[in-house]
């Protein structure tokens, strides 16, 4: 079924008449419109969803081209189908990831006639994406040139939300685990050593991670809009500074620093008269960050490369670890009382959509202690909607949960100690055979990446095909990654590594205490999805004998608690191996869990825990 969400006629008909008459430097014969913010986050605020106000798709991956007499999407496997839904006739979507779709770069070069200038808003496109794109424009004698004025905010008007500037809280070091003062003295150790006198941060959670604090200008997403410049002797924040915490003062006492103070708006300056002035070394900034920053500091006092707090705030400490594992114990029992719940009332033939199943679910949550709030929004999905892979719950779209459909619930939550994301597929009544054997397959695949073991420093990319060989091996496969990062009380996605089959150019390579998802899946359009997930610790394998010659064997270890559903499983398709480590696996959730559950009181979800635990 094709759901129109939006007419974008008079949209692009404005952003047209624009591309003609409001660029000095000349007409635009194509405009980007990219889902970034200044940031680059990957989820934005309502200020910055330019291209989903453009285009009507609201997926959080997709970029936007706009000719005289085009208007393509490109966007990933994951929002296939949900950019279908969502485009109207004005648009075309490009199936990015296929070999028969060019890239962004490749389609402009082939179609535009020479001398065509290609516009796009420098800071919301990061030098990374920017460059090859420029590269493939000159070599089609095209350009590609910085648009400062967002043609997009001009059309979009008074209508456009106010940028968000909520108030800050700052992370107690019993939670953070590491002041300030020693993060700095971390950074400014790798400064010396590559030589440079400052470093330009701009990714919103290496911010807030960095100085302790957090924040809620994105939803679902702990951070707040500021830059941070590092230099050997000073912290330069720009913000707004009004959202401040009150015990700000104290906050830079307790953590043994200053931190000087600068309108969110003025980086750039602050930036350009650095640059201007560097005599004793160059500037560090990610090729992540906007084209924009980076084009402000000359190529040569230039150091492009991953910021060093990405790599440390993605290797977790002590207390960051004790915390991780203690939420999920909490996040465990709250997805235990949900599903139990659940399961009774589809028995009992009450009525339970996705949307009100979802809202549950946050109720259970929310009693949990250092509850914050969820890490994304519920993919409650019941039957063709969880073929969706980033389906989320709406009025227009909502399903009953019953028991004749697969019913896919991938949530988290935002604790003070720690951030969950997980990821269950279940049937309520008498699944197919199909569906078995494809949850089973799935279920093969995550159970053998679980146990893995691998080199340290390995690239993630390296360990994809584990996960899905079992569905490989009938010829299915899935069309998003198996492995994120996750944010401690942070983003519920975080780089730079993961496990996917697309390189991360900026993966450092897979260390002892990052913590990553193991989610692979199955979705058969418009029939039902299939998804399994766990968060999972990455930590010394003493079983390994010969060690790499001495570089060292990693594994993981599970920390998400949540029993998997034996029903579905077609025990014929499990090696003796795979079995044991799925009934490990739940005696462990039972023996963890059960205690909590009896503490509370709860039959009806210690009743249901102890038959979901069951060795098969």
């Amino acid at each position: 079924m094709r759901i129109i969400m939006k007419d974008t006629t008079e949209i692009l008909k404005k952003l047209r008449h624009l591309m003609q008459t409001h660029c000095q430097q000349s007409v635009l014969a194509a405009y980007i419109v990219p889902s970034d913010d200044e940031h680059q986050s990957e989820y934005i605020s309502k200020h910055d969803e330019r291209r989903a106000y453009v285009t009507g798709f609201d997926g959080s991956a997709g970029t936007a081209l706009i000719t005289e007499d085009k208007a393509l999407l490109w966007t990933d496997g994951r929002y296939y189908q949900q950019a279908l839904q969502q485009l109207d006739s004005n648009w075309e979507l490009m199936k990015d990831g296929l070999p028969t779709t060019p890239s962004l770069a490749k389609w402009l070069a082939t179609n535009l006639p020479k001398g065509s200038k290609v516009g796009v808003d420098p800071k919301l496109f990061s030098y990374r994406l920017w460059k090859p794109i420029e590269k493939e424009l000159v070599g089609a004698d095209c350009s590609l040139v910085p648009v400062e004025d967002n043609l997009v905010d001009i059309v979009w008007g008074e209508e456009q939300p106010k940028q968000t500037s909520n108030q800050m809280i700052t992370l107690d070091n019993t939670f953070a685990g590491s002041t300030v003062s020693d993060k700095w003295a971390n950074v400014k150790q790798q400064m010396t050593e590559k030589k440079v006198q400052a470093l330009v941060v701009s990714a919103l959670d290496e911010i807030a991670w960095f100085l302790n604090l957090r924040g809620s200008d994105i939803d679902y997403n702990p951070v707040f809009f500021s830059y941070l410049i590092i230099t050997h002797k000073e912290l330069m924040f720009f913000l707004d500074a009004s959202k401040l915490p009150k015990d700000f003062n104290q906050h830079q006492t307790s953590n043994g620093v200053l931190i000087s103070l600068h309108k969110y708006t003025s980086v750039g300056e602050e930036l350009s008269r650095l640059a201007e002035n560097s005599d004793e070394g160059k500037i560090w900034i990610s090729p992540a960050s906007s084209y924009y920053l980076n084009a402000l500091i000359p190529k040569k006092k230039r150091h492009q490369e991953i910021t060093p707090i990405a790599v440390a705030k993605a290797i977790k400490n002590n207390i960051e670890i004790e915390g991780f594992v203690n939420c999920h114990i909490r996040d465990g029992v709250a997805l235990c009382q949900y599903f139990a719940w659940l399961e009774q009332m589809v028995a009992n033939k009450q009525h339970v959509d996705e949307i009100s199943g979802a809202d549950k679910l946050e109720e259970f949550r929310s009693k949990k202690e250092h509850f914050m709030g969820l890490s994304f929004p519920t993919i409650s999905s019941s039957g063709p909607n969880a073929s969706v892979i980033h389906y989320h719950p709406a009025e227009a779209t909502n399903r009953p949960i019953n028991d004749k459909e697969i019913y896919l619930c991938d949530s988290g939550a935002q604790y003070k100690d720690g951030t969950t994301d997980v990821t269950r597929t279940l049937h309520f009544g008498e699944p197919t055979d199909f569906q078995m054997e494809t949850y089973t397959r799935v279920l093969k695949g995550q159970l053998g990446l679980g146990a893995t073991i691998f080199p340290n420093k390995v690239k993630g990319q390296v360990l994809d095909t584990l996960a899905r060989k079992a569905l490989w091996d009938v010829g299915l496969d899935y069309g998003h990654g198996t492995g994120h990062g996750v944010g401690h009380f942070l983003n519920v996605h975080e780089g730079p590594m993961g496990v996917g089959t697309r390189l991360m150019p900026d993966d450092p390579g897979l260390q002892e205490n990052m913590f990553i998802s193991n989610e692979p899946g199955f979705y058969h359009d418009g029939e039902f999805g299939i998804r399994i997930e766990d968060i999972v610790q990455i930590v010394p394998a003493t079983n390994a004998k010969h060690d790499f010659n001495g570089r060292g064997a990693l594994t993981f270890r599970t920390v998400t608690l949540c029993p998997k559903q034996t029903k579905l499983i077609k025990k014929e398709l499990l090696l003796a191996e795979e079995i044991k480590l799925l009934n490990d696996y739940h005696r462990l959730v039972w023996e963890t869990l059960a205690p909590l559950l009896r503490a509370e009181g709860d039959t009806r979800t210690l009743l249901w825990l102890e038959r979901e635990t069951q060795a098969i």
